[in-house]
């Protein structure tokens, strides 16, 4: 069984929600404060944090970017503000889904299964935390370096010019490398929208990526397509900038 925390001040909607998900196999620990909540989390050390918007002590926002140097899992704002800024702002604060209280139960559960699988746990708190845009650490491959602080990416001694989609949707493989992302997850973790079976942007983006990073187009060695799962960052296949 999952288990998730849900930062949540209305006692009513803490409840519904858990008895709802209870239901479905996920465990829900309620609580109710944010300015409590790091403290809880880092003890229970959930699956998923479902975190609400408005809440007392700490506001959802400053509790997501708070916790992402030392949390791991998906972090989800649930709340009642339909706003496209709250949107964009929890994203940029490290949030990997931003989901209506109207939203029905339903869809909710849906969306938070898909979190749970794309970031498998066998033992919680024992996975390594994924490097964060935030967090300043570059990542290196063999001859290829992302470093998110300057937004850079260096092939052997070339710099590799990409837009900032470009540059998030890599981040977002080389974070996962080694594991297989499907086009709903790429999509929920860059743009906090559903894949709705005919999105092809992402498609296209991995294309572009493929051409600048040398990539054979052909038969694609670095990010590799998995046939109807996915695409896959390889780690060891960045020795040289062409092979």
């Amino acid at each position: 069984m999952n288990r998730i925390v849900f930062v949540e001040d209305d006692a009513e909607v803490g409840n519904l929600i858990a008895a709802y998900l209870g239901k479905h196999d996920i465990e829900v620990l309620v609580e109710p404060r944010g300015d409590t909540a790091e403290a809880r989390i880092a003890k229970e050390r959930p699956d998923l944090v479902l975190l609400d918007i408005m809440l007392p002590g700490k506001d959802g926002m400053t509790l997501c970017r708070d916790l992402r140097p030392s949390y791991s899992g998906p972090i989800v704002l649930l709340t009642s503000l339909d706003s496209d800024m709250n949107h964009i702002l929890s994203l940029e604060m490290g949030a990997n889904d931003y989901i209506l209280k109207t939203t029905p139960p339903a869809v909710l559960l849906a969306r938070l299964r898909l979190h749970l699988r794309q970031n498998p746990q066998q033992s919680v708190g024992e996975v390594p935390p994924a490097p964060s845009l935030k967090t300043g650490n570059a990542l290196q491959f063999g001859q290829l370096r992302i470093d998110p602080v300057n937004r850079e990416v260096t092939l052997i001694d070339e710099t590799i010019i990409l837009s900032t989609s470009d540059f998030d949707l890599l981040w977002e493989l080389a974070t996962h490398a080694g594991r297989i992302m499907d086009r709903e997850a790429l999509l929920l973790n860059l743009r906090g929208v559903s894949y709705d079976g005919l999105d092809r942007s992402i498609d296209v983006a991995i294309s572009r990526l493929r051409r600048k990073l040398y990539d054979n187009t052909l038969e694609p060695f670095r990010i590799k397509t998995v046939r109807n799962k996915g695409y896959l960052f390889a780690p060891n296949a960045w020795e040289s900038a062409q092979e």
